[in-house]
């Protein structure tokens, strides 16, 4: 069987030689079968009447070539390059052009041959796009099933802002997402959707409760107000003062409402308290004579107090201070600006009676006892390597990393007595 000419071998060669032109314009094409007329190109020179007529052919020719080209590269349907090969069949045959017309139509009649032998190729390439595309599918698939999934998995979560706004995007990315068969879309949007509604409600339910827990917190706050507000005039200073401090108790119980309600009712429930409690330490006040014996009895003791220190006997000094603390507690009111000066003298030793007894538990604390050793230890180390580096660069002859190796370990060995100072005040008391 002859190698079928590939159609582009029409345009092998110069056209031109397959016509003519005669004295009168007329342009000659010439075929097997003797010369015919194609037409003319009034007032044009004889070239290029013939070179109008090269074109044509040659653009027919290349049509040819590109259905060749596309039937090999399995990109058409062999019915619809069967179709095509039925049009050019026409189109050479009625062509008024000038070229191997012979040669191009025995090159559109190969086609056929060319097409059965690529079917392979396309029916190939065919079975490519679909695998493409049911990956692509696939693909599709696998993002908004995992969309769905983590819309499920927030469908019960309490975070309400985050989660509200992650469902939003989530949504975006859905739309976004390419669309799968009617069937599949379907399923996953009905999960997808029920678990947003699913949050959804229980978002405006949780926020409905709010507002309606807030209500009765309001008006359980509004009670105490209006309590408060008898009771801030009263004179009965004792049950009174008791009664404030049950509904301060109340109040903390009645839970929180919304922040802004909240502050202004707070601030009228405190303006009552603290009227009350004003007119209670100023009639207090006026009790000087209780309250200058109260002074003098602190300033008795505060002496006592001091004499504590320094400490001496840790245990016995808590003690005795734990006894003289609770003489100080009991002891009635005394006039504020005074205190206040006393006060700090007997903080001062509580201070210090504190701050022994931590420094005790440091002291005698395990784990303080084995880092302060593994430091210490770790000098060691460190020192005695840095003594080898220096012995070896001494050997080789290299004075100047001797050098740095001596001074870290000189560093070291500074540090190494400050951590072992350290170590030996564990276990003192």
């Amino acid at each position: 069987m002859d190698t079928p000419t590939t159609p582009a071998s029409a345009l092998i060669g110069d056209p031109a030689q397959f016509g003519r032109v005669a004295e009168d314009g007329t342009v000659y094409v010439r075929t097997p079968q003797g010369e015919r007329a194609v037409g003319s190109y009034p007032g044009k020179s004889p070239e290029e009447a013939l070179a109008y007529f090269v074109r044509k052919f040659e653009a027919l020719a290349s049509e040819v070539a590109l259905l060749a080209a596309r039937i090999k590269s399995g990109a058409m349907v062999p019915d619809d390059a069967l179709a095509a090969v039925s049009k050019l069949r026409e189109q050479v045959a009625n062509l008024n052009g000038v070229g191997d017309l012979a040669t191009l139509a025995q090159s559109v009649e190969q086609i056929p041959q060319l097409i059965e032998g690529h079917k392979a190729a396309y029916e190939a390439k065919k079975a490519s796009e679909e695998a493409a595309k049911q990956a692509k599918r696939a693909q599709a698939a696998e993002q908004k099933e995992k969309l769905v999934a983590e819309a499920e998995s927030l469908a019960l979560s309490e975070n309400w802002k985050a989660t509200s706004e992650r469902l939003k995007v989530l949504l975006d990315e859905w739309k976004a997402a390419p669309r799968l068969d009617k069937k599949s879309d379907a399923d996953l949007w009905k999960r997808f959707s029920s678990s947003r509604n699913k949050f959804d409600k229980r978002r405006r339910t949780h926020f409905a409760q709010l507002e309606a827990d807030s209500a009765v917190v309001v008006a359980r706050k509004q009670t105490i107000i209006d309590e408060a507000v008898k009771l801030a005039s009263s004179k009965e200073w004792l049950p009174t003062a008791n009664r404030f401090k049950v509904l301060m108790t109340e109040w903390k119980a009645a839970g929180r409402g919304k922040r802004n309600v909240d502050v202004k009712m707070w601030e009228k429930f405190k303006a009552a308290q603290d009227e009350f409690f004003a007119a209670k330490n100023a009639d207090l006040e006026k009790r000087q004579g209780t309250m200058s014996e109260n002074l003098k009895k602190r300033e008795e003791l505060i002496i006592a107090i001091e004499a504590l220190s320094p400490v001496t006997d840790l245990a016995l000094a808590r003690k005795n201070f734990r006894e003289l603390s609770e003489k100080w507690f009991k002891i009635g009111m005394t006039e504020r600006s005074k205190r206040a000066a006393l006060d700090a003298r007997f903080e001062k030793i509580e201070s210090e009676i504190a701050e022994l007894q931590a420094s005790h538990e440091r002291r005698t604390d395990p784990t303080a006892i084995a880092h302060a050793n593994s430091v210490v230890t770790g000098l060691q180390e460190a020192i005695a390597n840095y003594e080898k580096q220096a012995e070896k660069a001494e050997a080789a002859g290299n004075a100047a990393k001797a050098m740095v190796a001596r001074e870290a370990a000189a560093a070291r060995k500074v540090w190494l007595q400050e951590a072992q100072k350290g170590l030996s005040e564990f276990g003192k008391n």
